[in-house]
Parts: structure tokens; C-alpha cells; sequence
């Protein structure tokens, strides 16, 4: 880019690929950083060898355990987040879910509140709705008692499932469940013509999958004020004299040290790189990082608490390619008794004997084969309630996560739940798997936004209250973690505040 650029948005991921391509056609001069490559069309995208077992795609990259205050070395992890144009998306399951109209209001669980929006359902509804569009979602409406109101259908028709799939679908059904089919950003015909896999997270190299960079940054990028620079490592950012704004984002590409000042920063890095940008930019003016005059940042980290769960009967055959098009909330806003909230379950990606040696390297796969051939597996995902100590800290260059689980009881009730339903419908040995914190299960809540300064960093709009330039819409901004995935979420605010920057910021 030859001009200093008007605005500089770092990452692009879906917060940062969807503000960018409807702050687009604004003409402004937007050049968004990011710290990966496109991922290549190679065989290795289709190999689950490869993804699973040798973990091709995983970055080479240790994030450390804390440890408790005098209690040694903190323990490195490789956290599994990837870095690359559209960010973790390029692998996500596509499921592209709204909140819930209760998540957007206080919600008492087993183990603490979860916390009030700092607005209601409706204000975001027609930008979910927006985002539906753009991210192509497939779906459909009536089947879930929990959905909350729509003013918009969707453009397409959901998925469709396999025979066997139908098959449980409908033993569920019977069993007076709701389940209903999972509202996907996938061109099925698409990804089934490259390669006969799942697409849960599988690389997409434009194979079908609607991520962040093949619904919204290919779009941002068709106008000529619009540039990508790939491999820009951002360093810090520095604000003027007052410290009321940003003036510089100091980053390198390939060792090479470059800055910009642009008019309007848009931090959407991920829920921890962002609060990590933030803390490293600390000076003697801000000794505990930018935008954290509240102490927020990095804190109320949230990862949902979640399981896999493999239900299995000799007389079942999983005929499937790609499994994952339902899902039921028949717990969600209550454990179905009366009781507090337990959570959501839907489909996973296929899992083959490939993936399951992954995690059970003694057993030969062929046999593993056998065992997937009777298999179909969920997904049990329970809310994590943001909690003050939960956080993201920075230790020089190492970058230090500090997990406060929270309502992992009604996780685990959750998931007795799921077994119970399944040995229910005809599979008499169900097996359960949490996932840990080397998983990025829908990371968030680090940079939040909320009403008052004192308590959150950013306002509704996800401007910075201390820099008034400053924007953060990725993950960061969500002030819970609800229990469904926050992709369409994200991205609704974020055409909410790219609205909000075009009608406000653009126009002084």
C-alpha cells in the first residue's frame, strides 16, 4: 500500500474478514495484517493422517499452563489456534448458530450467573440475520423449541442428512427430542467433489466452506482501496502524547520492521492474541497494557467446556461421509427437569478410524475402522461463565493461560444426559471424551464489551473506552460465551460496528 492507510484491522479471521468487507465500499484506504499464509490447495487438506495424527496444520507455537503462584515453571502446551488468512475458521465446523434470545439476558446455572449483554437479542437480530446471507448459511426454522425469533429465512435449504444419520435423527424424535438441523455455512456438493471427507476441521482452499476468507475477505478484497499483507507479525501499538488514541501499529514481515498510523485501529487477532497485543503494550503511562484502565483485559477467559461423545451398537452401520447436519437443545435452557441450564449437543464431523488413532495410538487402525463403522458421534458443549481470574497473561515473550473451569458439574450432567438418551435409542455402550485446553473451543470473552468502563474495556460498539480510535471485534468482545458456537455471532457484531464506524467515524 502506497498511502498511509485510514484504517489497519489485524487479523482476518471472521470478525476482521467480515468488518472489512462492509467497510469496503466506504472507499476508505483499509490494509488488514495478518500473521499467516493462505492456506496452499495441497493433499494433506484431505489426509486425516496427516491433519490428526501428525498435525500438519498445527503452528509450532508453546503457550505455558500457569502453575499457582510459587508453585514452579508454569507447563508448556501447543495450543492448536492457527494462524493464516481467515483464521481458525478455515478449519471450524461451519455451524453458524445465533445466541439464543436468554443468553443475551442474565442466566442463573449451577455454578454461578452468566451475565446480561450489554443489549438485547433484538438489537443484534438483523445483523444476524445479514451475516446468514454473507457467510451463505444452510438451514431451517420450526424444528427448535429454543430458536429465537427470525425476520429473515434462510437463503438456503439445510444439508441433508445421510441415511444413516436420518435414521437416529428420527429415533430421537420418537423419543419426544427436538433435534434439527444445524444451520451450516457449507456448499455440501462442493466440498463432496474435492474429496469425500468431513469438512469439521479439515482446511478449506475455496472447497465449499464459507470461512472468513471465502465468504467475507474475498469480498473486502474485490475493491481496489482493500489490501492483505500476509506475515505481519504485529509487535505493539503505541498511542500519542494524551493517550486517548492510537497513532501506531508497529509490526514486522519477514524480519522487516515497518509501522503505520493509521485513523481507526481494529484489533480482531483472536480472543487471546488480541488481549495479548494489548498487555505487550504496555508503557509507563499504561503499566498494565493498553485499553485497561478497567484491569479487564485478558480476563473472564472463556473456553466452552465440551466432550465427545461416541455412542456405538453392532447393530448400527454409520454409512456416513460427513455426519455432522443436527443437533438438539432440549437441555439448553434447562437440564429438561426443571433445573438450570446444562447446554448443547450436536453432531461432530465423521469420526474415522484415522481420527480416532489420534487419540488411541496403541490400537491398530483397522480395527479402529471397525469400531467407527458402528459409531456415531456428538458433541456435548456447556457454557463457561466468565470469571475474573480466568486469564490470559503475558510472561515476557511467553504467553501464560490461566483456565478458571467453570460449571463443568453441568457439563458432566450434561453429557450423563447424551448417554442416557443414546443407550435409549439403541446403542448400549456410549463412551465420553472432554476436550482440554490444547483444543480452541470457541475462545472468547477477554476484551469485553459492556456499559461501564469500570467493569469492561470496550462499549456496546467495541470501541475502547480509554482510546477512542481503537476497536476490537473478534472473540474478545463477547461478554459470555453462551453455549452454542459464536462464529455467526462474531460476525454480527461486527457488521453491527462496521455499520456503526461508516454512520459515526467515517462521517467526521
Amino acid at each position: 500500500m502506497s498511502r498511509t492507510p485510514d484504517i489497519v484491522i489485524i487479523g482476518s479471521g471472521i470478525g476482521g474478514a467480515t468488518l472489512a468487507a462492509c467497510l469496503a465500499a466506504s472507499g476508505c484506504e483499509i490494509l488488514i495484517l495478518e500473521a499467516g499464509e493462505h492456506i496452499a490447495d495441497t493433499p494433506e487438506n484431505r489426509d486425516q493422517r496427516a491433519i490428526f495424527q501428525r498435525g500438519h496444520f498445527r503452528p509450532k507455537e508453546t503457550w505455558y499452563e500457569w502453575q499457582g503462584q510459587g508453585q514452579g515453571e508454569h507447563k508448556g502446551f501447543n495450543p492448536g489456534n492457527y494462524y493464516n488468512v481467515g483464521g481458525n475458521s478455515k478449519f471450524y465446523g461451519a455451524v453458524l448458530s445465533r445466541y439464543r434470545r436468554e443468553d443475551f439476558e442474565e442466566m442463573q446455572h449451577q455454578e454461578g450467573v452468566s451475565p446480561a449483554w450489554p443489549f438485547p437479542y433484538a438489537e443484534l437480530e438483523p445483523w444476524y440475520g445479514a451475516a446468514e446471507q454473507m457467510y451463505q448459511v444452510r438451514g431451517a426454522l420450526g424444528d427448535d423449541p429454543t430458536e429465537p425469533e427470525h425476520s429473515t429465512p434462510y437463503a438456503f435449504p439445510p444439508v441433508p442428512d445421510e441415511p444413516s444419520i436420518a435414521d437416529v435423527r428420527a429415533r430421537l424424535k420418537q423419543k419426544g427430542l427436538h433435534p434439527f438441523s444445524l444451520p451450516l455455512g457449507v456448499d455440501i456438493d462442493r466440498w463432496l467433489a474435492k474429496g469425500r471427507t468431513p469438512w469439521d476441521a479439515h482446511p478449506n482452499a475455496d472447497d465449499g466452506k464459507m470461512d472468513a476468507e471465502s465468504a467475507a475477505l474475498s469480498v473486502a478484497l474485490g475493491y481496489p482501496n482493500v489490501t492483505l499483507q500476509t506475515c505481519a507479525i504485529v509487535r505493539r501499538l503505541e498511542t500519542g502524547a494524551s493517550g486517548g488514541r492510537i497513532e501506531r501499529v508497529v509490526y514486522t514481515v519477514a524480519g522487516d520492521a515497518r509501522s503505520v498510523s493509521p485513523k481507526l485501529v481494529v484489533l480482531a487477532a483472536g480472543a487471546v492474541q488480541s488481549a495479548v497485543l494489548l498487555l505487550r503494550s504496555a508503557t509507563a503511562r499504561f503499566p498494565t497494557g493498553l485499553a485497561n484502565s478497567s484491569d479487564q483485559v485478558g480476563r473472564n477467559f472463556m473456553n466452552h467446556n465440551s466432550s465427545a461423545v461416541l455412542a456405538l451398537s453392532p447393530r448400527y452401520r454409520n454409512t456416513s461421509v460427513y455426519q455432522k447436519t443436527f443437533a438438539f437443545n432440549d437441555f439448553y435452557l434447562s437440564d429438561g427437569e426443571g433445573g438450570p441450564p446444562l447446554g448443547n449437543v450436536q453432531l461432530l464431523g465423521r469420526v474415522s478410524g484415522a481420527i480416532l488413532k489420534s487419540s488411541l495410538p496403541r490400537i491398530p487402525e483397522r480395527l479402529l475402522d471397525r469400531l467407527s463403522a458402528h459409531a456415531i458421534d456428538f458433541y456435548a458443549m456447556s457454557e463457561d461463565i466468565p470469571h475474573p481470574e480466568s486469564r490470559v497473561m503475558v510472561d515476557g515473550e511467553r504467553i501464560v493461560l490461566k483456565w478458571h473451569r467453570t460449571n463443568w458439574n453441568a457439563h458432566l450432567a450434561l453429557v450423563a444426559k447424551l448417554k442416557a438418551v443414546l443407550r435409549s435409542v439403541g446403542f448400549p455402550l456410549v463412551l465420553s471424551r472432554p476436550f482440554d485446553k490444547r483444543t480452541p473451543s470457541h475462545q472468547c470473552g477477554t476484551v469485553r464489551i459492556g456499559n461501564d468502563p469500570a467493569t469492561a474495556p470496550l462499549d456496546p460498539f467495541c470501541r475502547a473506552y480509554d482510546h477512542d480510535n481503537l476497536f476490537v471485534v473478534d472473540a474478545s468482545c463477547l461478554p459470555t460465551s453462551a453455549a452454542v458456537n459464536p462464529a455467526l455471532t462474531v460476525a454480527a457484531q461486527a457488521l453491527r460496528v462496521a455499520d456503526h464506524i461508516v454512520s459515526k467515524d467515517l462521517q467526521r
